[in-house]
């Protein structure tokens, strides 16, 4: 029920009781409904409706205006979109009549890190002048780099940006097919070595070298005898390694134990000089056994020694690495 003011009431006045039996005639009588108009009932209705409703009808008149707003915005998206690329083109333009703008990058600390890929990614950081340049997003864009293991961007006013690069460390080299990859402690590639600039760098070739290779050359690195000379690691099969020299001789390391193969073999060379023999071929796979092929001047004189009448000598001996092993086989 709607209340209603005492202000409403402040020009009142008392009529008694006795007297609303016959209405004053300068009061008009109320029409009954049926008798007012339609326009005047509608009216009446709305009204009421609002008086009701009005939150109501509210809500729905700003949905409806926001609606129409949405609508209208993204009609006009594409000329919007130009009007603000044509204002942002406009200020970078004045930055840059000022002075502002972007005349020289410096970068240092690139050697694996190509200058026009780091240009690139300095332009996605947008921007034209040292003011609205981002250099916060510059280094993150140059972290995504291979060979980046991290950035600093820095503006200098009024128009110069310095880009300091530090790369990761490559330590070992991985051949695949014709092109050799600069691979980190982490076992991922970082970029390549055309140029042979890291020939200092231990070489391995084979599927899923890349994987097990910084275990193996740490592994070689406690067996300095063992890398003069030596040309590569290739990986076979995924499971087990070769030892590569330049002479041409293959060491073959067993799947398991290689640690134990690796300090027999450096046993075999201290005392024997076995890597430096006319063989061609070194068979440690086999727990406790050396097997060995030779080159072809001992393939000749092992020939000749076995001629019938001609004394048998022993021309290399392969001591055992402890003496609970067998003695080694020795080629005649």
């Amino acid at each position: 029920m709607q209340q209603v003011g005492a202000r409403q009431f402040a020009d009142a006045q008392a009529v008694p009781l006795s007297s609303l039996a016959s209405a004053p005639p300068e009061l008009p009588a109320l029409r009954q409904p049926n008798s007012l108009s339609v326009s005047r009932r509608a009216l009446i209705t709305l009204n009421h409706a609002w008086v009701l409703h009005r939150r109501v009808f509210i809500r729905v008149a700003g949905a409806l205006l926001a609606l129409v707003f949405i609508v209208g915005l993204y009609q006009a998206r594409e000329p919007l979109a130009k009007v603000g690329t044509n204002l942002v083109n406009m200020v970078q333009g004045e930055f840059a009549a000022a002075g502002f703008g972007i005349d020289a990058i410096k970068i240092s600390g690139q050697t694996l890190s190509q200058d026009e890929h780091i240009i690139a990614l300095l332009m996605m950081s947008g921007g034209s002048s040292t003011l609205d340049f981002d250099a916060q997003k510059a280094r993150n864009l140059l972290r995504w780099m291979q060979a980046v293991q991290s950035a600093t961007v820095r503006k200098i006013y009024p128009g110069e940006v310095v880009v300091d690069i530090v790369e990761k460390t490559p330590v070992v080299r991985w051949r695949v097919g014709t092109t050799t990859w600069l691979v980190d402690e982490s076992g991922q590639r970082i970029g390549t070595d055309p140029a042979t600039a890291y020939t200092d760098l231990p070489l391995v070739v084979g599927e899923g070298a890349a994987d097990d290779a910084i275990i193996m050359t740490r592994m070689l690195d406690r067996h300095p005898l063992l890398k003069n000379d030596l040309a590569a690691l290739s990986r076979i099969g995924d499971r087990r390694w070769d030892l590569i020299y330049f002479t041409g001789l293959r060491v073959q390391l067993p799947e398991q134990g290689v640690a134990q193969a690796l300090d027999h073999l450096e046993v075999y060379q201290r005392d024997s000089k076995l890597l430096d023999r006319d063989v061609t071929l070194v068979d440690l796979r086999v727990p406790g056994l050396v097997a060995l092929k030779p080159g072809p001047l001992a393939a000749e004189q092992l020939a000749e020694a076995a001629k019938p009448g001609k004394p048998k000598k022993p021309t290399v001996k392969v001591d055992p690495a402890t003496p609970a092993e067998k003695p080694a086989e020795k080629v005649q």
